[in-house]
């Protein structure tokens, strides 16, 4: 005699449990919720991290000094501290802030770009360009202000970008594109540049400081400007993370998410080169932190631009804020320019990530 089989019932210990009927139910739910507060919890974090060091920055340099000093410098006009902590360390500091997150969120907004984890700002060519406008500048005119020295680099950030893009096939430009057209032009400046300095030795003696990427000429640079425009375009730069983390899953379906990937690789390199092409022409070209930052903040923060750009944007500021105060205190009672600590501190990453079997895809 047979028997038959009875599939078991639905309130049975074995059954599954049900479908959630919405997405509140789904125990996903509270695990994103945790991520976001954990996240959330962090940017707090780095921003106490950052006021900090902003604070540092203001207190420590190569010239000692105790706090009671360090405060009559920011109250008392007439304090002998005054000219050095107002006038010298204060602008220097709000320049570090502002320049460390335009490069920290200027190599976030490359590398989700191109999807190229090894990118960084200057594979538009800005850095590049910005040396052969200042040296050619420097060859034609003489030796003039660092206002001009701004408005010169900056002009040379902006054409170097925009003769990436055309280069790259302009509407056309694809990532490898923009990767190999970027390589092209910073190879060709970087000729460019050294013929001019081996040609003309003052031009080389004018260039010389200005190359290495420093913070000392904060007091003389057109701070306000500067701030305004590295603000409105960081602004502009976090408007693209949805996008961006549609483009991370291929043109076609950022298409049909109802991305248009070539106008955000144009809004993409516009805002890019506003913040490096600002950060560069006022401190000159500093190396690896456009590179370095977002790595270590994907770190934490996973592949998703919403959290992955403020991120950078803060973590960039503290990185050379900090890398400025360790050049202050180390090269007492002179300075090591906070490029060459930048270099130091970020070169040894750098190898470490092209040496790795699997380099993190965006």
């Amino acid at each position: 005699m047979s028997t038959v089989q009875r599939a078991p019932r639905r309130d049975t210990p074995d059954a599954p449990d049900p479908e959630p009927d919405s997405e509140e139910d789904s125990p996903a739910r509270p695990r994103r919720r945790g991520s976001a507060a954990r996240l959330s919890a962090g940017l707090l974090v780095l921003g106490l991290l950052v006021a900090a060091l902003a604070i540092l920055s203001v207190a420590v340099g190569s010239r000692a000094m105790d706090l009671g000093e360090v405060w009559a410098g920011l109250s008392d006009a007439n304090s002998s501290a005054y000219p050095v902590v107002t006038e010298l360390r204060l602008p220097r500091t709000v320049l570090g802030l502002a320049a460390g997150a335009a490069l920290g969120l200027a190599g976030a907004l490359m590398q989700a770009m191109t999807r190229n984890p090894l990118a960084d700002p200057g594979l538009l060519g800005v850095n590049t360009g910005a040396a052969a406008a200042v040296v050619t500048a420097s060859f034609f005119l003489g030796s003039f202000g660092f206002t001009q020295t701004i408005a010169f680099a900056f002009f040379g950030a902006a054409v170097a970008s925009v003769a990436v893009y055309l280069i790259a096939g302009a509407a056309t430009a694809t990532p490898a594109r923009l990767a190999l057209a970027g390589a092209a032009v910073t190879a060709a400046g970087f000729a460019y540049v050294s013929a001019i300095q081996l040609m003309d030795a003052a031009t080389l003696d004018q260039m010389r400081f200005w190359s290495v990427g420093s913070l000392v000429n904060a007091h003389v640079a057109p701070m306000l400007p500067v701030v305004l425009l590295i603000g409105v375009a960081a602004l502009a730069g976090f408007s693209l993370a949805r996008p961006l983390n549609a483009l991370a899953l291929g043109d076609a379906t950022a298409t049909g998410l109802g991305v248009d990937p070539r106008v955000l690789r144009v809004a993409g390199i516009a805002t890019i080169t506003v913040l490096a092409g600002t950060a560069t022409a006022v401190c000159g070209p500093i190396v690896f932190v456009g590179l370095v930052v977002p790595h270590v903040v994907r770190f934490f923060t996973g592949p998703d631009q919403n959290w992955v750009l403020p991120y950078s944007a803060l973590t960039g500021a503290a990185f050379l804020l900090a890398a400025d105060v360790l050049g202050r205190v180390v090269g007492r009672p002179g300075e090591i320019q906070v490029g060459i600590v930048c270099a130091v501190a970020g070169g040894p990453f750098f190898l470490y990530l092209v040496s790795r079997r699997k380099v993190a895809r965006l």
